[in-house]
This record gives structure tokens, sequence and C-alpha cells, in this order.
């Protein structure tokens, strides 16, 4: 009866709820521009042009298109619930996005994806999930929880659930791995993501003959080149620490851009804040000389059609009444936005009316840790060189390198002058007292330790520093606050942030946990670092499935060659 009523409102015979006024509207079908009303109904568009409506309103001219669409985002990354991330990135113009909740799930395993659901509910933004193929991300790790293809099953019945999630064991879709190839047969008729850096030649054709049919791990023309010709749709990133939309968009043009969209993966509250969301990727691809159009489609339809979002991503009758208003093609300054022809946000707020109180599900504590002494740092070796693990400015990926390092009386030490510093990784989940210890080069610190839960992908401790008292007063810092990031020099608290939720996430606004984070940024460079956003550049140091040298609770990983490596030697 309902879907009787809206065809009849439609067809004339009945009153729209709204009817917007004066738009140039932004066909992303055509790629047209055309000046018309539009009448929605019951959250739905219906039609163009002479509606009787119950509410009018009047955009004077500015340009509309669809609520844009993050295709892959880990909301963990912001550090803050989904209701605080939706208020956040609403009045940006992003009404819909695509989650991958791995991070919590690597904790929490089916719980953590639940609690993602549950705390949607509410909030007047789309939230679908691409359930988490790779928990834990591979067996070089200690995760908090594992999720086999049983687990997943039932969450595919849920109609928020719409396909399987970043496939990052590549190595494993290669060599036939049993589980992995029953998580791909389980998510057949869905969409299946990628992960798959630097793959190239019969290994990528073997992963996308799985049926994998996206990667977001493009850093480079000539691998976006390879991976879109044999078939893949590539997802431009842009997030805060791997950065790769303006190496890409170079790539697309008229004839291929329909197979391109945007996602951010990672954003920290200050670029969500400061910057913007998948509005300032629109803006910057038209910055840097894409066709305002083509952006547009990439924000919007690209995603929603890949995804197979059917009434997601156009200005058409029987579409999501999802929508941005804005000034100008280039300025792209966003001026309202509708969510199902709701008006939730304007000028960059949301509507007072509109905050959320949602109240959010209950975490138990998640930080085990074994109580440790200074000396269980120590690094006995008598070969002066060790492999350091080389930070790479904007990007996830780093070099493997073999550097002299400090010896005295047995005992490696970080050498501050060269910037070698010492990288700690501490087991919390289970507390079995497992830590990793080795070498990195590029952070800067003259002195102190940093410390951080949020460590992808299964997010056990990982600290930098120049001493190891500060890093055990890091680590013990962390376990007191339930999670978090922490700044320590002298074995004194100098900044910190508390994540209780998981270890991953605030109760607390996002604009109180951006104040925190701007005094644990400036605490850290205080101490000589180096890197604009330091927390995030280590929080990908512990994720084993990204190139080049990496560092978990087990020991230092050859990404390469997919196996541990001994610290010290040249070899």
């Amino acid at each position: 009866m309902w879907l009787k009523e809206k065809i009849r409102v439609a067809a004339g015979d009945g009153v729209a709820d709204v009817l917007i006024k004066n738009g140039r509207v932004v066909d992303v079908f055509s790629g047209q521009i055309e000046k018309k009303d539009v009448a929605i109904f019951g959250g739905t568009i219906i039609g163009f042009g002479g509606y009787r409506a119950r509410e009018i309103i009047d955009v004077k001219g500015d340009f509309l298109c669809p609520g844009f669409i993050d295709g892959h985002v880990h909301i963990e990354s912001s550090m803050v619930t989904i209701p605080e991330f939706a208020q956040t990135v609403l009045p940006h113009g992003t009404t819909t996005v695509v989650i991958d909740p791995h991070e919590i799930a690597n904790i929490l395993g089916a719980k953590g994806i639940q609690f993602m659901a549950e705390s949607a509910r509410g909030v007047p933004f789309n939230v679908f999930v691409m359930l988490p193929s790779c928990v834990p991300a591979t067996h070089m790790e200690t995760a908090g929880a594992t999720l086999k293809a049983n687990d997943l099953k039932p969450f595919f019945r849920e109609p928020w659930a719409i396909g399987l999630a970043e496939m990052m064991n590549f190595p494993g879709v290669i060599s036939g791995n049993l589980e992995v190839l029953k998580k791909i047969k389980m998510a057949k008729g869905k969409r299946m993501d990628g992960h798959a850096p630097m793959l190239s030649g019969k290994g990528l054709y073997a992963y996308l003959t799985a049926g994998i049919r996206s990667d977001h791990e493009c850093t480079t023309l000539k691998e976006a080149k390879e991976k879109l010709k044999n078939g893949m749709w590539i997802m431009i990133r842009e997030g805060t620490t791997a950065k790769n939309l303006r190496d890409l968009i170079p790539l697309v043009n008229l004839k291929n851009s329909r197979r391109f969209f945007f996602v951010t993966d990672d954003r920290h509250p200050k670029e969500l804040l400061e910057k913007g969301h998948i509005n300032s990727m629109v803006k910057d691809a038209i910055r840097w000389g894409l066709d305002p159009i083509l952006a547009i489609q990439m924000a919007t339809l690209n995603t929603a059609e890949y995804f197979r979002l059917d009434d997601f991503g156009a200005i058409a009758p029987g579409y999501r009444a999802d929508m941005v208003s804005f000034d100008h093609l280039g300025r792209f300054r966003i001026k309202k936005v509708f969510k199902d022809g709701m008006l939730v946000a304007e000028d960059g707020k949301m509507l007072p009316s509109l905050i959320t109180k949602t109240k959010i599900p209950r975490i138990k504590e998640t930080i085990r840790i074994k109580s440790f002494k200074k000396e269980a740092f120590l690094l006995r070796s008598d070969i002066p060189f060790a492999k350091v693990i080389q930070l790479i400015p904007g990007q996830i990926i780093t070099q493997k390198s073999v550097k002299k390092i400090v010896l005295k009386d047995g005992v490696a030490y970080p050498n501050i002058e060269e910037d070698i510093l010492k990288i700690v990784v501490i087991e919390r989940h289970q507390a079995t007292g497992n830590i990793g210890m080795g070498f990195v080069q590029g952070f800067g610190l003259k002195k102190g330790a940093i410390g951080s839960s949020v460590a992808h992908d299964s997010h056990n401790l990982v600290m930098v520093g120049t001493n190891d008292p500060d890093i055990l007063k890091a680590a013990m810092t962390i376990k007191e606050m339930k999670g978090g990031l922490v700044v320590v020099s002298e074995e004194k608290i100098l900044a910190s942030l508390a994540l209780p939720i998981a270890g991953l996430m605030s109760e607390a606004p996002i604009s109180k946990v951006n104040c925190q984070l701007k005094t644990l940024h400036h605490a850290a460079k205080n101490l000589g670092c180096k890197i604009p956003d330091p927390f995030m550049t280590l929080s990908f140091l512990s994720l084993p499935v990204i190139p080049e040298l990496k560092i978990t609770d087990k020991g230092l990983v050859d990404v390469h060659q997919f196996k541990f490596v001994p610290l010290f030697g040249e070899d």
C-alpha cells in the first residue's frame, strides 16, 4: 500500500512531502546539468517539476547532486562512535558509508560487528557493512578474536551486510587456503573487496579469478592501470596517512571513469573537521584537472553501482532523496544536506534538532597485558647491524634497510643521532607476555616515547621511543586508560587520549577528541617528532600485510616473503 501511495503521488495525484525548488540538478546518468524542481515523498525522489507539496525549500539556483558515498572506511580510525562520526561528515555531504569493522572485530569478533550495527540505529545516516574477511589478518600476530566462515554466515542475512570486506590475505587466496575459499564461496552473489598492494601478473590473475573486484591499495599509476585493465574497480583512497588521490587522478578519463570511486579508509578527527570527507576529494580532484561531473559520479553513482545499492547515488525517480546543494563547481562549498528528503545540515553544521544522543552499547575492558619490568625490553646482540623499518612520508608502506646500531655490553640501543628508535609491540588480548621489538627510522624523536592501542589490524600496544623506561611508562599508561594514545618523557605523561571503547574509540565528542589529539601532536613535536600525525603512522607499523617490513607481537615480518626474519644481521 505504501508503494501504491508513492506511485500515486508521483503520477501527480496527491501531495508531495517536500519540493526542492530552483536547483541546478547534476544528472549523473547523462552528465548534464538542468535547472528543475525535485519532488520527494516518503524519503524517495518521485519526480521533477510542478508538484504540490507540504513543504517548499528554495535552493535559489545552487547546484544539487546526490549525497556522497564513502566506499570503504574504518570508522574506528576516527576514534569516535558512529553517531558522532555521522554528525561530523553529514554537514560535508556524506550521507552513506560502507564500513569494514575489522578493527573492532579483531578485538571482539562477532560482538564487535554487532556493536557497530547497533550503534548506527536511529542515526540519520546510511551505514552498510562489508563483513571482515581476515580476522585475524594473518597468523603472524595475536588478535583478540577469530572469525571463520561459519561465524560470518548469520550476518549475511542482515539487510545492512552487503558483502565481504577487503581480502587482505591475498597469499591465502592464491594458495587456495580452504578457510579463505570457504568465505569467498559463502559471499558469492555479493561484492568482495580486494586488498592486494603491488600484486601483479599471474598472482593478480589468480586473485581476480576468485571473484574479487576492487582494490584500494593502488599507490602508482602503473599498478592502477594493470588492475583496471584486468577488471578491477579502483577505489581511490585519500586518508590521513595513505594519500593516493593526486597520483591516481591522471589515470581517470571519459572512457574509464565509471570504474573509479572515492574512499577514505582511515581519517583522523583533525582532517574530518578541518578538511572534510568525500567532499574534499571531489574538490581536490576538480582542482587537479578532473571534470566536475566525473568527480561527482565517482563520489555517488559509481560507488552505489559497484555495491549494487540500486536506489542510491542519483537524483532520479525511485532513488533515495539523499542530496547535497553546493554553490559552485570549482569552489564546491557545501550549503545544504538532505537525508531522505529531510534537511539535516546547513552551512557546515547539523541542525540542532537532529543532533542524536544515541545510547552506545557498553563494551567490557579489552586491554589485558602482563606487568613488565624495563629489563623485559632489553635487546641483546653481538651483531652491530639490524634491519630497520624505514618510514615513507605520506604512505603506509615502509622500506627495509640495514643499519649499523649502537651496541654496549651486548645490548642494542636506539641511535638517536641517526633517528633510529626502538619500536615495541606488546600483545594485549590474552596477556601472553609476547613482546616484539625492533628499530624504526623516520619519527625524529630526540627523547621520550609515544604509544598507542590503535595498531592495525590486531591492535596490540605499539610504542616508539628513545629509551626503555619511557616505553614501559607509555605501555602501562595505556593499560590504565583501558586503551588510548600517550606521549611520555622522563617517565612523566605529557599528553594522553583515553579510548575505552575496545581501545579504539572515545565516548567524547569529536571536537574534544581532536583537541586532545592536537595536544598529543604538540607534545610529540616538542620531543623532536617530525611527522604531522605520528599516531596514524604508528598505527600501521604492525600491519604485516602492507610491505615492506613490519613488526608484530611475534617479531619482525618481511611482508614480501610473508615470514618472520631475524632483527640482527645483514641478511
